[in-house]
């Protein structure tokens, strides 16, 4: 037997699924593993039969050591930077190596079939797995959704929370700062304690668009989105009512995770960049699962039949928030669509989610399925960019081969050239390139080059992978918890991570989800009515939200008209349980300019009415028919009074009864 450098991985060269995977595992390990089929090297080695070679996998290590079957495959995976683990678990946790053998076993007998299943679910798995393109496109990607919920804001924070606002954020601190003290800088986290003028908080949100569109070149993505984050904690902390939504949670969440993705270096595409977080990558999957799943899950524990039997879309077109004129349409599908629908909706929240962590084909399904129930979602209701956001995470499923192929021939803005090479020595690295290939605009090396990271370099990114962990365990615990507390299950879990679940609520970056558990049947909606003598009354009209009945619902995604989704929930409640709109109502008596900026039809232009009140109406959608002959979108009955008239003596106000 000759003597040998390194091992070894002998395999069957007339198997095909042995070649495929032997190609894949070659590239990831350089040339720290040499690989060569039996019928070329059997003869070197007389003391292996050829029913061994035939049966089993063979590494042969330089020290002359023998190992087959599923631990061949191991060890020689373990040269793969961080897939050690796989061997630890092997030879240290109980069952692990049975059940590898018999796992190594069963395909090793059924080759063919399995051939089959890898081109189903991997394609072609010869190249390794690679995340640059993802990385980039996912991270300019969440730089545009930071960028519309800023401007988003930016038109509307001071009339929500400013200093004439109508919960000014600077009156809720000193609140905070009367209640909790010091703590208020831990449970309270915003910037805004600095100063919470208008002035301020116009930069938060402009100061906000401007990091979004530096992310979106590039620039700095990791500081960009350090930034992004604390500067969105700060406006959703003092946002209060307004800014209490899933998807500004999900946003905070996302924009957390993405820190873990992003390259330390000054631009996106340097060259020099580490390689994309396999865990930060993973924890975005964990997320988007969690968001599907969830959201499928509280339907179903709801108990509410319209889930159960498949009629929610029935109403959910007319009673969601804000329709658009595409939900109207399909309001009126017939029952049957619409029963159909909320199957496939089901499938897709409570199976589809599972593909995440399958083979890559899967994973390419999953993200397909959820990519257009969003779009579907987003024709027939304005939620923001709440759609936005789900289809960017499922960017996180797609891997360079895939993306690569929908990008200009030579344009990928992810790092093509192996991060490691460029911390070898520039000898090695002009070796490198001299020898290089290049295919489709992608630079491709030769397998014989070694590329050796430096120590500091080494053990940077061996750092960097425990960091990781140890934030992937936490958000894993918390996640869950969290999930499982939603149904009531498993207490114990709850209780010993109660205390940690309230330490971190504040910064609302690990949450549960799930939304419209419960499905409005009906929609009422507040109407906000002006009079100088308090029997003529004279309607006020919002931009976005049902008024007047001849008004087609208009389409305003990706802006989130923050007031006028909120009086969509205070319309399912009262005035008693939603003080803001008290604060509403006074700030139209008074004339409040920024204020008066909600609406969009201000009946009393010169100067303010003497009395304000809010009434409420049942809306519907109207039949084909009479919108042909009427015009109307909408049908509505008044109710009676959501809020009794309101006046303004002295500076103060008052209830006006007659």
């Amino acid at each position: 037997m000759e003597d040998q450098a390194k091992p070894l991985f002998v395999y069957d060269g007339d198997c095909g699924f042995c070649r495929t995977w032997v190609n894949r595992w070659r590239v990831q390990t350089q040339d720290r593993v040499d690989y060569a089929p039996f019928q070329e090297v059997a003869g070197r080695y007389p003391h292996i039969s050829p029913d061994r070679f035939a049966a089993a996998a063979q590494l042969i290590e330089a020290d002359g050591q023998i190992y087959e079957g599923a631990e061949a495959v191991l060890r020689a995976l373990q040269y793969i930077p961080g897939h050690s683990w796989m061997l630890w678990c092997y030879r240290r946790l109980p069952l692990v190596a049975p059940v590898s053998e018999c796992a190594y076993r069963l395909v090793a007998n059924h080759r063919k079939g399995f051939s089959t299943l890898t081109r189903v679910f991997w394609g072609k798995p010869s190249q390794p797995t690679s995340y640059d393109v993802t990385r980039s496109l996912f991270l300019r990607l969440l730089g545009v959704v930071y960028l519309f919920a800023f401007l988003s804001l930016g038109v509307q924070i001071v009339g929500l929370v400013g200093e004439n606002g109508i919960v000014p954020a600077a009156d809720w601190l000193d609140g905070m700062t009367q209640r909790l003290g010091a703590e208020r800088y831990w449970r309270v986290p915003t910037l805004a304690w600095i100063d919470a003028s208008d002035a301020s908080l116009k930069l938060l949100c402009y100061g906000g668009a401007g990091l979004s569109l530096l992310l979106v070149a590039g620039v700095a993505p990791l500081a960009m989105l350090i930034l992004l984050w604390i500067f969105y904690l700060s406006i959703t902390t003092i946002g209060g009512v307004f800014l209490h939504f899933q998807w500004d949670n999900l946003l905070l969440e996302t924009g957390l995770l993405a820190v873990f993705l992003a390259p330390g270096r000054l631009f996106l595409g340097s060259a020099k960049a580490a390689p994309p977080s396999r865990i930060a990558i993973w924890l975005l999957r964990w997320l988007l699962f969690r968001l599907m799943f969830l959201s499928g899950m509280v339907k179903l524990a709801s108990q509410d039949p319209v889930w159960w039997d498949l009629t929610a879309l029935t109403v959910h077109y007319e009673t969601q928030p804000l329709p658009t004129v595409a939900a109207w349409y399909a309001h009126h599908l017939p029952l049957w669509i619409q029963k159909l629908s909320c199957g496939i909706m089901f499938g897709i929240e409570l199976i589809i989610p599972f593909f995440i962590f399958g083979p890559r084909r899967l994973r390419q399904i999953a993200a397909v399925a959820i990519t257009c129930l969003m779009i579907l979602i987003g024709i027939t209701g304005n939620y923001n960019f709440f759609n936005l956001i789900t289809i960017i995470l499922c960017v996180s499923l797609l891997d360079d081969n895939f993306l690569r192929r929908f990008m200009p021939r030579g344009r990928s803005p992810g790092n093509s050239i192996p991060n490691e090479l460029l911390q070898t020595e520039p000898q090695a690295l002009a070796c490198a390139m001299s020898s290089a290939t290049s295919t489709a605009g992608h630079t491709v090396l030769p397998e014989s080059i070694q590329l050796n990271p430096s120590s500091a370099a080494r053990w940077a990114r061996r750092f960097r992978r425990v960091f990781h962990l140890l934030v992937a365990a936490f958000i894993l615990v918390i996640s869950t918890a969290q999930g499982v507390r939603r149904f009531n299950r498993l207490p114990g879990l709850v209780e010993e991570v109660r205390p940690m679940l309230v330490r971190i609520a504040p910064f609302r970056s690990i949450n549960s989800y799930g939304l419209f558990a419960n499905m409005t049947e009906s929609r009422p909606e507040i109407m906000i009515e002006g009079s100088d003598d308090g029997v003529t009354w004279e309607e006020y009209e919002f931009f976005w939200k049902p008024g007047d009945v001849k008004r087609r619902p208009r389409w305003v995604q990706p802006h989130q008209p923050r007031l006028d989704w909120q009086m969509w929930f205070a319309a399912l409640g009262s005035y008693q349980r939603n003080p803001w709109l008290i604060s509403l109502l006074r700030h139209t008596l008074e004339g409040t300019s920024d204020v008066l900026a909600f609406y969009e039809k201000n009946p009393f232009p010169k100067q303010p009415p003497k009395f304000v009140r809010a009434v409420l109406y049942d809306y519907r959608f109207t039949k084909p028919d009479i919108q042909r002959t009427s015009g109307a979108w909408w049908h509505r009955e008044r109710r009676g009074l959501y809020c009794p008239p309101l006046t303004l003596e002295k500076g103060r106000l008052r209830w006006h009864r007659r």
